[in-house]
Order: structure tokens, then sequence, then C-alpha cells
């Protein structure tokens, strides 16, 4: 590898470390970090904090100052060539003459999608696209599954037995894992836009489900102030069985109730204090549309979305291969034959047929082991 190869990787790596300081905060914009370097010397740094702030080609051209002039660019995502909220990153570069600029990859925006760089080059700036750019997608999947698929990246939490139980018989399952791993959740499920559960979670655990962690244990510096943001709740509910008496509907924030037609007791007239939005989605079979659902989601900017539920919404999920990612807390207990499975899928006839995975990371949180693992191609 060329030296310069080396070294635009080393800028890129920690521009996209910049970038990963907004995970919590920019939905439903993606992660985005930027250096300007002169020489070898870094002289701007910036990171998109959130929807409605200066891009991180802005944080970062402010700290370089005059100095910009006939330095490198290191951006983590394709400089956006369009008026939004903000006012566009190539034109910025390209008025503080900036004479390179090094792309991770291309943007799959419609409104961007080469078109940056298209300008940038047009205004003689020397551009270069590529530089890490699995690493670079590996921050935004959520963001880049929405523009590609129309739908957000879906994670699915399970805490189980050593025997796979996630519940006893009568569904009880607090707590089956430890103090540590139920704080790595919450600081997990932070960095998601969204957290679903269905009907039957509320039902028999009435939980909050929103992240308890104070903001500055977790936002960098720059964000330490802010008050934490707290995922959206979205809640399956083709029965109209929930009401408005539930912790999820006794604090504030937004919540989605998914259902048929709407549910009467989750009405303005109740007292509330989360802000409840009801959406109807047609059924197939048994079931809500999953598909609809999260195809919904994807178009009111969800990128990522947390999933904790029982058995059969988890198995309904993976039937649909709507399942990106599995997170598996297991904790050293058994909990018999009558406890509850992880799954409710349809018995399996060969090895073929079950559904197969590949660990991406294991690791032990506190006395329980974390499996993060995906659907096997």
């Amino acid at each position: 590898m060329a030296n310069s190869e080396v070294i635009d990787q080393s800028f890129m790596r920690q521009a996209i470390q910049l970038a990963e300081l907004g995970r919590y905060t920019t939905t439903p914009n993606p992660n985005v970090g930027c250096l300007i370097v002169a020489g070898q010397r870094i002289i701007g740094r910036g990171f998109h904090q959130q929807a409605g702030a200066p891009h991180a080609e802005v944080y970062a051209l402010q700290q370089a100052g005059c100095q910009a002039a006939g330095a490198t660019a290191y951006v983590t995502l394709e400089p956006c060539s369009h008026y939004g909220k903000t006012p566009p990153c190539a034109d910025a570069l390209i008025k503080a003459k900036i004479k390179r600029v090094v792309i991770a990859m291309q943007d799959p925006n419609p409104q961007v999608a080469g078109k940056g760089i298209q300008r940038l080059r047009e205004s003689g700036i020397n551009v270069t696209v590529g530089v890490m750019a699995d690493k670079a997608a590996s921050i935004n999947r959520g963001f880049l599954k929405r523009m590609t698929q129309k739908k957000p990246w879906l994670t699915t939490k399970l805490a189980s037995s050593l025997d796979g139980k996630t519940a006893l018989s009568n569904g009880k399952s607090q707590w089956i894992t430890g103090e540590q791993a139920r704080l790595d959740v919450h600081k997990l499920r932070a960095e998601y836009c969204a957290i679903l559960t269905g009907a039957d979670t509320i039902l028999v655990d009435d939980p909050k489900l929103n992240v308890r962690l104070e903001s500055n244990t977790i936002y960098p510096p720059e964000l330490s102030q802010r008050l934490l943001r707290q995922p959206t709740k979205v809640i399956i509910d083709s029965q109209n069985r929930l009401t408005a008496e539930h912790q999820i509907f006794q604090m504030a924030g937004d919540v989605i109730v998914a259902n048929t037609h709407n549910n009467p007791n989750l009405s303005p007239n109740f007292p509330m204090l989360a802000d409840v939005t009801q959406w109807q989605i047609p059924r197939v079979g048994q079931y809500l549309s999953l598909d609809v659902l999260v195809e919904k989601l994807a178009e009111q900017g969800f990128n990522n979305v947390w999933c904790e539920a029982g058995a059969k919404l988890n198995g309904a999920l993976l039937n649909a291969e709507l399942i990106d990612e599995l997170i598996v807390y297991q904790a050293p207990k058994l909990m018999g034959a009558m406890a509850r499975p992880l799954f409710d899928l349809p018995e399996f006839e060969t090895m073929d047929a079950i559904p197969q995975f590949e660990i991406e990371a294991l690791s032990t949180v506190g006395k329980d082991i974390k499996m993060v693992l995906h659907p096997k191609a």
C-alpha cells in the first residue's frame, strides 16, 4: 500500500470516529464526521450533531478558518449538494478553497447521490472516493437501508437462560440477566430511532421501554448538556387491548400504536403524558402486515428499529425476513421445559430448513454472555 493511501486511511479512520459521536442524536440524518488537514496537521474537526444543526463540514471549516485554503477535507459521507435545513456542504468546501476532498462513500440519498462529488470536481477540486467505505457504511447501516431498500435496520434484542427460554410459563421475565447487561441494553436503546414491541409484552410486563440514563453519561462533551433523546415507542396492538393506564403512555415521549382500526381507549379524551399516534395497518392472515409497518416507519424517517418483544412477534419478524441483527444476552440460569421460548416458529422436519445465524461478536457483560448475530445469507 502506498504511503498516501496509508495517510488517507489514518485520517479517514479519525473522521469515522468523529462521526460516531453523533450516533445518539442525528436521526433521521446519517452520522457524518469531517477533518480538515493541512500537510499532515489536523486544523479542523467536526461531526453532525442533530437534524437541523450544521453538518460536519461546517463545524470543521469553522475551526480551520482561513487555513482551510489549499487543505484536504476528509469526509465520511459525500457532502450534500442541495438546500435542506442547511445550505449545501459542497458549496462550503468550494468557498473555503479546499484543494482536495477524500470521501469514504457516496450518499445514496437521491437528493445527493453523486451530485456533491460532481459539483466539487467541476469546481476543480481533486476528489477521492471509497476510502474505508465499508467502515463508513457500517456506522450508517440504518440510513443506508432506508435509502436503498425503503426499510429500517431492525435489531431484535433477546434475553435468555442457558436452555433458551425467555420467560416463565406465566409470562414473567424480570429479570433474567444481570444489572450490567441491562445497562448495556439502555446504551444500545439510546442509539435507535424507535423501540418496537407487541401488546402482549405491554400487558404482561407493563414496561417503560425508555432509556434510563443521564445524557452526560453517554453523549460526547459537545452534547452533554442536552436532554436525552428518547426513541419513539412503537406498539403492535391488532386487537386494541391497550389502555391509557399502561406506564408507556404515562411518560412523556412519542408513541405509535399500530392497529387495524382506531382504539378509543387511547384517544385525547384519556389523560396521557405520551404523544400517541395511531397507525391503521392492513391485516395479513391473523397478524398485521409487518412489511407495511416497517415500510411506513422508513417513510417517516426511522433508520434503526430496536425490537424487544415476545416469542410470537419475534417469530413473525423472523418468518417475514425482517430481522437484520440479533443481540442475545444469555444468563447462566435454567428455566425449565415449560418456560417460554425465544421464538414462536413452525416445526422443522430437516436441519437444512432451520434458520441459521453467523456470530459477529461474542463477549461477556457482567455474568452474562452477549452474542451479536446476523441471519446467514
